[in-house]
């Protein structure tokens, strides 16, 4: 069992910066992956980044590359997300995810723990 907590969500203008941090319980965070995925309302949760067990493999959306950093810290349990140059679009609850897979997969369903979620939201 894992359990997950995200904190650093808020209120940014656009142009702004967040970072995301997900803290994980236990002593196995480095046998998984992290991913960060978003949802907005009336719309599908979304891959956003993901990163491998020891953090030499990363994955980028297409619409964060260049803006968004993943990255974590197994001595810490922690997985951070680093949003840059953010706009409107980016307004969406953040969640981190953890899975057992090798890399990070880009899809829900493959994540074995989620935490309860962040909320971002870009004023325009």
């Amino acid at each position: 069992q894992v359990q997950l907590v995200e904190s650093g969500g808020g209120l940014v203008q656009a142009g702004g910066s967040l970072r995301l941090s997900c803290a994980a319980s236990g002593r196995t965070f480095s046998t998984y992956a992290v991913g960060w995925f978003r949802q907005a309302p009336g719309n599908e949760r979304e891959f956003v980044a993901g990163i491998g067990r020891i953090g030499t493999i990363t994955r980028y959306a297409d619409f964060v590359k260049g803006r968004f950093t993943i990255s974590r810290d197994n001595a810490k349990n922690t997985g951070d997300l680093q949003m840059n140059s953010l706009n409107a679009e980016d307004t969406a609850v953040y969640y981190c995810a953890v899975t057992s897979a090798l890399l990070p997969p880009p899809t829900v369903f493959e994540y074995d723990y989620w935490g309860q979620g962040t909320q971002v939201t870009v004023s325009s």
